[in-house]
């Protein structure tokens, strides 16, 4: 392997140890090399710190699993104000590499990779985005929170006898909640409390819904419910907070959130979670093809005797891919629309969920050229595409007719 590098470290970091390989010297000559153990404790990570400084190394690996490897990231990025280059590389492209691994240590091995410039780092966001990361990721568990909440609170209701969603469509309304909150207070409900409680549409189904909620809670079951209800309310609560937080981070990216936005079926919450996972700066991808295998949405290659089979997508980014997903449902329902045109031709070949992951496929190039291009999404352009493609299908058959002898009269 050729050298090209006169100073760089490997760093090999596991839950407890950091073992560090730095190595030093004239590319065309044995580098010196020096191996450090170091703990995963602030204290230690400052240690390492300042070994890089005290070396004045700017170009460190990192291999690691798991989530280890963030708080050594976050301090070393502001060595030398920034002008360092950090990579944290895919242990699997590390194997790909022919050497021999097993006879040196693995920090000395990223190291002599990174010597040689033979490492591919993956892609790590700016620090802004990071934390809007950890933002949008913390509210989808939230929200899994909400609705774990919700079921246990309707389970509680259906093991006592209290069938309050066969009437209502969403029982944690307005009317619903007032109901709720009742029962957990009196354990039981009148004609004239439910009709308090009911607000709009939900008055004409009075009587249907006193049927359901016929009945009388103990007080053990009363104490269960009101302890239910509160805890959702907090639960509630804390993700107004989180939805605040975030809505402050993305009012410093409002021209991104407008190209987002005006892709069909995006609002603001699906365009903030997208902003956080790949941010705006599309340079770090040379083509839509890398960004997509980086979300996971790249089919496989298995390709045998010439022929290519069906494979599946790689894992990639998980909450890119889903939230993608979730985005090309609520494309499918607007019809008339050239996304969901497509997703309904598409469907008919391979399937609802396979076109459901193309169709995110479709939406990620279409974001990525959003942003390299910084103009927002324009369904006009793909009807002119459409009008144009059906006016060389309409000439070719007209072609093909009059090769088999019929006269065909052209439009004046």
């Amino acid at each position: 392997m050729k050298d090209i590098l006169n100073c760089c470290m490997g760093l090999d970091i596991h839950r407890d140890t950091i073992v560090a390989c730095l190595l030093v010297g004239d590319p065309d000559h044995e580098p010196r090399t020096e191996t450090r153990t170091f703990g995963t404790l602030i204290p230690e990570m400052a240690n390492l710190c300042a070994w890089v400084t005290e070396s004045d190394c700017h170009y460190v690996a990192m291999e690691s699993t798991g989530v280890y490897w963030q708080p050594i990231y976050e301090r070393l990025e502001c060595c030398f104000n920034g002008n360092i280059h950090l990579s944290v590389v895919n242990a699997r492209h590390m194997k790909n590499v022919p050497g021999k691994k097993t006879d040196i240590r693995d920090s000395e091995w990223i190291a002599t990779l990174l010597r040689a410039g033979l490492l591919k780092g993956s892609f790590i966001p700016d620090k802004p985005f990071r934390e809007l990361r950890q933002l949008t990721r913390y509210r989808k568990n939230i929200t899994r929170d909400v609705t774990s909440q919700k079921n246990r609170i309707d389970k509680f209701l259906h093991t006592a006898g209290f069938r309050l969603s066969m009437f209502l469509s969403d029982i944690f309304g307005a009317s619903g909640r007032a109901i709720i909150r009742h029962l957990s207070q009196h354990g039981t409900i009148s004609m004239s409390d439910l009709d308090r409680c009911l607000k709009t549409k939900t008055r004409n189904k009075i009587n249907d819904i006193m049927v359901s909620v016929n009945g009388t809670l103990s007080i053990h079951e009363q104490q269960c419910l009101a302890m239910m209800l509160s805890h959702l309310e907090l639960i509630e609560m804390h993700k107004c907070e989180i939805e605040k937080a975030i809505e402050a981070e993305i009012m410093q990216h409002t021209r991104a959130m407008e190209l987002l936005c005006s892709i069909p079926g995006i609002n603001v919450t699906a365009a903030s979670a997208i902003l956080a996972e790949i941010g705006t700066d599309m340079s770090r991808f040379p083509t839509a093809e890398h960004l997509c295998s980086w979300a996971g949405l790249a089919p496989g290659n298995n390709e045998s005797a010439g022929k290519r089979k069906r494979a599946n997508v790689n894992k990639g980014n998980p909450f890119l891919k889903s939230m993608l997903c979730e985005i090309g449902w609520v494309v499918t329902s607007h019809r008339g629309m050239y996304l969901s045109g497509w997703y309904w031709r598409v469907k008919q070949r391979i399937g609802a969920k396979r076109a459901i992951v193309a169709l995110a496929r479709k939406l990620l190039v279409l974001i990525y050229t959003l942003f390299k291009t910084d103009q927002p999404y324009n369904e006009e352009r793909f009807e002119q595409r459409k009008l144009a493609s059906q006016q060389k299908r309409a000439c070719r058959m007209i072609g093909e007719l009059v090769k088999l002898g019929y006269r065909v009269e052209r439009p004046a």
